[in-house]
């Protein structure tokens, strides 16, 4: 059953918390890929966050829809007079549905994980299928699992430590589950946050894409098009529905 993690709090912190996924650097490259793809046509982004990507995209020319769980995170983005032309559909973006057909469905940051079981994620390709004009495309951008970087007989994998901030993951691996946690330091005041993912390799995205009908046709290891090899720790993919399709 899809579960939120995300509440007021962190809906009104995210950019103290992430501070690095609202840069230019990390923002600009994203806009201007889902932008090509979806040329006159119209987005759907599922897990809409607080639109730091939906708003410059729709800035920039595209329409926007979203799907979001979370209510407090739907809430914050309609603060931003950016997005007061910004539809939000507040449900599970592996089965809520929204009126119409798109040119472009998205899904960034690794939200993908945020469905735990492989059911549900195959649930969300068959919804971005079903919302996919003829030729469309759906992308996803996500972390490649860091089993590599575990040793021998651990299952925790330490991403980051600074004077305000500690992040870990522990890793379920008879479920694929990966427990991401942080401790973060923000106004003097501890704050812990933490959230299960199912971690998934991008072959197996491709299975869960060719049972919902569609095909890859893109994968670079970022959205500057940097290609992707065996050492790439991230990948954004791109599948099409056919042309043909219904």
């Amino acid at each position: 059953m899809a579960e939120t993690h995300f509440d007021d709090w962190t809906a009104t912190h995210m950019e103290v918390l992430w501070p690095e996924l609202y840069e230019a650097s990390a923002i600009d490259p994203a806009v201007a890929f889902l932008a090509a793809l979806a040329g006159s046509g119209g987005a759907l982004e599922f897990g809409i966050g607080t639109g730091r990507v939906a708003i410059p995209l729709r800035r920039a020319g595209t329409a926007v829809h979203g799907i979001e769980l979370s209510a407090a995170m739907a809430g914050r983005l309609h603060t931003d007079a950016g997005a007061l032309s910004i539809g939000v559909t507040v449900g599970d973006f592996a089965t809520s549905r929204v009126e119409g057909r798109f040119r472009l469905v998205y899904l960034v940051r690794n939200t993908i994980t945020n469905l735990t079981t492989q059911a549900e994620q195959v649930l969300c390709f068959r919804n971005a299928a079903e919302h996919l004009e003829p030729g469309g495309h759906f992308v996803i951008e996500n972390y490649v699992p860091e089993l590599r970087r575990l040793p021998p007989g651990e299952t925790t994998h330490l991403f980051e430590v600074s004077p305000t901030h500690v992040g870990f993951e522990t890793y379920d691996l008879a479920r694929q589950i990966a427990v991401s946690t942080h401790h973060w330091i923000v106004d003097g005041q501890h704050r812990q946050f933490s959230s299960p993912h199912r971690y998934v390799w991008p072959s197996e995205l491709d299975l869960m894409a060719l049972m919902a009908g569609m095909v890859l046709v893109q994968r670079w290891a970022d959205w500057d098009r940097t290609a992707f090899d065996g050492e790439s720790r991230s990948h954004v993919s791109v599948w099409q529905k056919p042309p043909g399709g219904r």
